[in-house]
């Protein structure tokens, strides 16, 4: 296991950031480890004493980040740091919490733990998207759960064309499509009716948003294919796309919005003990119950 010697402590202000933050760099300096701040951090802790680096270069001089916040800290993160190879650990202050899974209260034993190297690490796959017009770029962004292509205006569809990897699939009226990771499975894609997929998984799946046909359903597609969408002439409006619902770019009708898969991957790290289906019935409500063993009477 890895020995963390110098560690970056991101997030961005929200409830209980603030005294999350405080309980965490007590800890930390504790451990005889260097603390490196991310600079939009540093005016929540006035007189912190600590190195403040930009978002973008500190994932290069440390060898582990901390993100507090919810999952969206997270997401934000990790596509500030897709070209660097700083593992993720999250300490959620926000909702549901399926990237972000050490909770307040567990600060000093598993973060704790985790410096003592008891850990497990996993990689997640993150989406590259470029908008093309006239075939010139005006648009790129990364996303860690999905890209969303869509009306942008409450009850108006919009009709787009489908491809994947160069092959047509189809032409559809919707309030638009959502290509997401095996992460963004329990996101924005699951509330429209996508499968919750598991991280491990090499695999996107594309899910129509209200389509104007009922034989419309999700397909689940190989991670390395290639997703074209383009928006169709017939259009009224000037649909935005969204990566992890923070980055927006506006598209006009005849654009071409290309998905494919980053080759860098981010490594998030979990404390031992860590289950995706344990969050499933967490964080969705699923029952918690172990099945009962068949008696041998």
């Amino acid at each position: 296991m890895e020995n963390f010697r110098n560690i970056g402590v991101m997030g961005r202000e929200g409830n209980g950031v603030v005294e999350t933050l405080r309980r965490l760099l007590v800890l930390l300096e504790g451990r005889n480890v260097t603390t490196v701040l991310d600079e939009s951090l540093s005016p929540l802790l006035p007189d912190h004493g600590l190195r403040v680096c930009p978002r973008k270069m500190i994932g290069e001089i440390c060898d582990l980040i901390i993100v507090v916040g919810g999952d969206g800290s997270l997401l934000g993160a990790a596509r500030s740091l897709t070209r660097q190879s700083a593992p993720v650990l999250g300490v959620n202050r926000g909702r549901l919490g399926f990237l972000t899974d050490i909770s307040p209260g567990e600060i000093e034993s598993q973060i704790g733990a985790v410096l003592d190297g008891h850990y497990v690490t996993e990689k997640r796959f993150l989406l590259d998207v470029e908008v093309m017009r006239d075939g010139a770029r005006i648009g790129r962004g990364d996303a860690l759960n999905d890209v969303v292509l869509n009306s942008g205006t409450s009850g108006h569809m919009m009709e787009f064309e489908l491809f994947v990897d160069g092959e047509f699939v189809y032409r559809q009226r919707s309030d638009g499509l959502i290509v997401s990771t095996p992460t963004g499975s329990t996101a924005y894609s699951l509330s429209a009716g996508g499968p919750i997929m598991h991280p491990r998984l090499d695999a996107i799946v594309i899910v129509p948003m209200f389509p104007h046909t009922l034989s419309s359903r999700p397909i689940v597609i190989g991670g390395n294919s290639e997703v074209k969408m383009v928006v169709c002439a017939s259009n009224v409006v000037n649909p935005p796309v969204t990566c992890d619902g923070q980055v927006k770019i506006t598209t006009q009708p005849g654009d071409a919005i290309y998905v494919r898969k980053k080759p860098h991957k981010l490594k998030l790290i979990h404390p031992l003990g860590h289950s995706f289906y344990a969050s499933c019935r967490d964080k969705l409500g699923w029952g918690g119950h172990m099945p009962i063993e068949p008696s041998d009477d």
